[in-house]
């Protein structure tokens, strides 16, 4: 129980220049979405949930309807995904998920992103066995009971379920994303997420003080300003 993991917005400053990073990781993301699932949100759920997260995090409407219609004029970049693993400040493990057309540049920004912190970048495979790799979701709520009865019924292979403070927090693998979604919708009328995402989620976490807190905080922000950046994923706990 108690274990962690992330939202989009940690170590990430309320500045304007870092809302514009948001906003464009979000415009990538949903137009790589609607260019391969299809434009409507109801017969594209990933691409559904995505805009729900969007407008969660005040991503304005324009930049919502631009990326959708460039994905259904057929026009525009093709990205990809990328994947880097690698060591941070104090030993702590690090995954960084890009969607890039260039991956050379990418690699190229990610690696220096590292070495400015004395960090090393791994191999694929690195860290990634030491995280979970889970459908995450969070809404307000107490009775873990209720909710496990409603999984199981939809016959949703969930990984874990906690309940604090008035909020309980579903856990199940990636690939039951739309399944656990579409059962919590359909059990608990009006749900609300806090979260709904998916997340590496580590096994167990790393504690770092000092220097190595210093230097870790440094790496995430030179990373998160990234254009290519979507996402950073770590043990660390300070």
């Amino acid at each position: 129980m108690g274990r962690a993991y992330q939202n989009r917005k940690e170590s990430m400053s309320k500045t304007s220049d870092m809302k514009a990073k948001i906003y464009s990781r979000y415009s990538r993301e949903i137009y790589m979405s609607a260019k391969s699932g299809g434009t409507e949100p109801a017969g594209n759920l990933a691409l559904a949930s995505l805009l729900e997260r969007a407008k969660k995090e005040q991503v304005p409407g324009h930049v919502i309807d631009k990326a959708i219609a460039k994905a259904a004029g057929g026009g525009g970049e093709d990205f990809a995904v990328a994947r880097y693993e690698g060591f941070g400040p104090g030993n702590t493990m690090i995954i960084v998920d890009c969607l890039t057309d260039n991956p050379n540049r990418t690699f190229g920004d990610v690696r220096t992103c590292f070495n400015k912190v004395k960090a090393k970048l791994g191999a694929s495979g690195a860290v990634t066995h030491l995280f979970d790799h889970n459908a995450i979701f969070s809404f307000s709520g107490s009775d873990e009971d209720a909710v496990l009865e409603a999984l199981a019924e939809a016959d949703v292979d969930v990984t874990d379920i906690e309940a604090e403070d008035g909020v309980i927090t579903v856990f199940a693998p990636h690939t039951e994303y739309a399944k656990t979604r579409n059962a919590l919708k359909d059990a608990f009328e009006g749900i609300e997420f806090e979260i709904e995402d998916i997340q590496f989620v580590p096994q167990m976490t790393t504690a770092i003080d000092g220097e190595d807190v210093e230097q870790f905080e440094k790496m995430l922000e030179l990373l998160n300003f990234l254009d290519d950046v979507q996402q950073v994923y770590h043990n660390a706990e300070y």
